[in-house]
């Protein structure tokens, strides 16, 4: 059995395994909901409910969804594959063959692509290439040291690329798969997410404790943000609509909140303990973000800036009282379902929003004309609207394990994760025509 990660080591911290300890009393109570329900019941999390659980296995970490197909993605690194899980009947129906230590994943919906960050590669880390419809790898892609992070911007027909080992973003151009660029961030880079409209990339650097920006048209970084000293920034997620910005701090236990337009950190949302990932489904309003040391998830309102729900992550048998170590999440935008990936037992927990429709319009976008995010109630065009005007995936990634660090380097190397969201206007037609057509 692969060695445990334990990316928390480094700066005199806990590691990840008496980090879980220190929350027994939770990873208890949540572990012993499993024992007895299937789900948790709708009323312990305010109407949220966990209705599957997917058995996929491996130490699962990344995360991604096609909202047009309707179809989940999770790379397991143990055996060098990605699970290919149908959301409607939540099972896997396919499992593809990538690189090395495959830990994170991002979809491009409008050209119906999967990229893949293999992490067991030396010297440089490979993205896989995936055709969605062929489910098979056309091209491999070098890129740096121990990449952990993709973020797909369709419209500019770009995915970027954090290198934590070389301290480095890679751009890479789709139309030629090549490394077009190389954006050097700060020190150990884990999550990155786009917002489209504003042209704008967001990188987390875990031991600097920044945020960097970066122009997507001049590939250069133009502002560096302090998020709180010692929180080891994970991942980072974009809700364009309301021209925010979510941080996960993992040992602050909390998410910050950065203005778009102002680039300053407007807040700080306590969240459970230690937590990893971070999702927005943009039309209902909310973010969600996996606690791992607790086992749950927590679900923030966007309008309030406040969390309203907290969903207990069942453990999966033979894996009480630990319970299932949550680390990674991603949202389909049109049945608002959320995908969360289990460390512990390599299962994704599938969690129902209490509502089924999108409860938030915009009277405009950055300039655009005025749409509205409800989505169509043909079926076909169900599927087309998340691709076309706001989400086109959740990535993320994960921790590398100690048997594949640099020697010497007893340090974290932390989860990443992103949402890159659409620019309705940019992709509306093609995204349609592949949603209809299927």
């Amino acid at each position: 059995m692969r060695a445990r990660r334990d990316h928390h080591v480094g700066a005199g911290r806990l590691g990840r395994t008496s980090a879980r300890w220190r929350g027994g009393a939770v990873v208890v109570a949540a572990a012993a909901l499993s024992l007895t329900a299937g789900a948790v019941p709708a009323s312990a999390a305010g109407g949220y409910t966990v209705t599957a659980s997917i058995p996929v296995g491996g130490d699962l970490q990344g995360v991604a969804v096609d909202p047009a197909t309707h179809t989940v993605y999770v790379p397991n690194p143990d055996d060098g594959t990605v699970a290919v899980i149908d959301e409607a009947t939540n099972t896997v129906t396919a499992t593809i063959a990538v690189g090395s230590d495959p830990d994170a994943v991002a979809v491009d919906p409008v050209a119906g692509t999967v990229y893949v960050a293999n992490a067991g590669t030396d010297p440089a880390g490979t993205v896989s290439v995936i055709d969605a419809a062929t489910r098979a790898v056309t091209a491999t892609i070098a890129v740096g040291a121990r990449p952990d992070a993709l973020a797909v911007d369709p419209a500019a027909g770009t995915v970027y690329v954090t290198n934590w080992l070389d301290n480095t973003v890679s751009v890479i151009d789709v139309a030629a798969r090549t490394v077009a660029a190389t954006i050097d961030v700060g020190t150990q880079p884990n999550g990155v997410a786009v917002d489209p409209a504003a042209g704008t990339v967001y990188v987390t650097n875990s031991t600097a404790n920044t945020v960097s920006v970066i122009d997507a048209a001049t590939s250069t970084v133009t502002a560096t943000i302090d998020v709180p000293v010692g929180s080891i920034p994970d991942t980072v997620a974009v809700d364009p609509a309301a021209g925010t910005v979510y941080v996960v701090d993992v040992y602050a236990n909390t998410v910050s909140v950065i203005d778009v337009a102002t680039r300053a950190v407007t807040g700080n949302i306590a969240v459970g303990s230690e937590p990893e990932g971070v999702a927005v489904d943009p039309a209902a309003g909310t973010v969600y973000v996996t606690n791992s040391a607790d086992n749950t998830v927590s679900v923030i309102d966007v309008a309030t800036s406040t969390m309203i729900a907290t969903i207990p992550i069942p453990a999966p048998l033979g894996y009480f009282p630990l319970g299932a170590f949550p680390f990674r999440v991603a949202v389909d935008p049109a049945t608002h379902r959320a995908y969360v990936t289990n460390y512990e037992g390599g299962t994704v927990s599938v969690i129902s929003a209490p509502r089924a429709a999108p409860v938030r319009s915009l009277a405009s976008w950055r300039g655009r004309q005025p749409m509205d995010l409800a989505p169509s109630r043909d079926s076909r065009m169900m599927s087309a609207w998340p691709a076309c005007c706001a989400v086109s995936a959740m990535m993320c990634r994960s921790t590398r394990r100690a048997d594949h660090r640099s020697p010497g380097a007893n340090q974290g190397a932390f989860g990443s994760g992103c949402a890159a969201f659409r620019s309705g206007s940019a992709v509306t037609s093609a995204s349609v025509r592949r949603a209809t057509s299927a």
